[in-house]
């Protein structure tokens, strides 16, 4: 544990560097001595202007349903920032109020896992290989989990079961968690992507949903526990909402690679269910069963299950 804390810390150092550097330059100084309406004006332009360019070259390089699916995955990775909101108004939410946010998270990943990516996953592994599909969406799976595992065991972090620990209060096991956080995303936006790239929207649309819903308790759960060291609320829920922008990267990798080799897909759809599973057995359901109150959670993940299961019939 001493040796993730170090690293975790020179993690922090190093990025307060660089935010060091960036408020001593010349062009931050002129924007910061502006009035603030001009300034914001000025920041939303220069926002806007990127995402323009961002999105043009996608639409040149590639066609429509990529644009699409990488706007979807941005929309699911600010659901991040949407679930800290409540840290404007309080410190902390009770324990079962919580846990029930996780587990009906748990149930509508599940749903998605299974509706999204692993049946459309052996549809379109027959098509490439009949016969065939689910032994090629199965040794996707087990990939995925062992990327998970492999990156879980070579990156610092800590799990949900330890940040909801009353007695936690270091810091650094903080930023340890959020690392945590932004792992674990990476192959949730990456699973959207690949959702989308295999050209079914109503599939891309349903997964983006079920992540957006998956990330609002996320969102909260790193956000609460810096307001109640000390953050800023609102420099709280930016961290919390950074934490959700690495989705978009998982997902123009995860869309760009099943666009351009279409015999990856069935592969990369069980390699994304293979993730999501990791992530909802490892940390999602042991957390809501931590405290020994696990009644509430079983009912929240049956009900996601069932609102997920309903969106995918009414969509399909």
């Amino acid at each position: 544990m001493t040796i993730t804390i170090n690293t975790v810390t020179k993690l922090q150092r190093s990025l307060e560097h660089q935010i060091a550097r960036i408020k001593s330059s010349e062009n931050y100084q002129k924007l910061q001595a502006m009035p603030p309406l001009k300034r914001w004006g000025i920041i939303a332009g220069l926002f806007l202007l990127s995402q323009l360019v961002i999105f043009g070259a996608l639409y040149l390089a590639f066609d429509k349903i990529v644009v699409i699916g990488f706007f979807a995955s941005i929309l699911a990775g600010l659901a991040t920032g949407l679930g800290a909101l409540p840290a404007l108004f309080f410190k902390n939410i009770s324990t079962n109020l919580f846990n029930t946010m996780l587990g009906a998270a748990a149930g509508v990943m599940l749903a998605a896992t299974a509706f999204s990516l692993l049946v459309p996953g052996m549809d379109y592994g027959n098509l490439i290989w009949p016969g065939n599909g689910i032994y090629v969406v199965s040794i996707g799976m087990l990939v995925g989990g062992l990327f998970l595992h492999y990156a879980d065991r070579q990156l610092p972090h800590v799990h949900f079961d330890t940040i909801a620990d009353a007695q936690l209060t270091s810091l650094n096991k903080i930023w340890l968690f959020i690392i945590a956080i932004t792992i674990h995303n990476f192959p949730e936006g990456m699973s959207v992507g690949v959702s989308f790239g295999s050209g079914e929207i109503k599939n891309g649309v349903i997964l983006a949903v079920a992540i957006a819903l998956q990330n609002i308790p996320e969102g909260l759960a790193v956000a609460l526990p810096l307001v109640g060291l000390g953050y800023n609320r609102w420099k709280a829920i930016g961290i919390a909402t950074v934490t959700g922008l690495v989705e978009p990267v998982g997902g123009l990798l995860g869309i760009t690679m099943v666009t351009l080799f279409e015999p990856v897909l069935p592969i990369a759809m069980g390699f994304a269910a293979g993730a999501m599973l990791f992530v909802i057995s490892e940390e999602i359901i042991p957390e809501t069963h931590s405290n020994g109150r696990s009644r509430y959670a079983t009912f929240a993940l049956m009900i996601g299950f069932i609102i997920m299961m309903v969106l995918d019939n009414l969509l399909g």
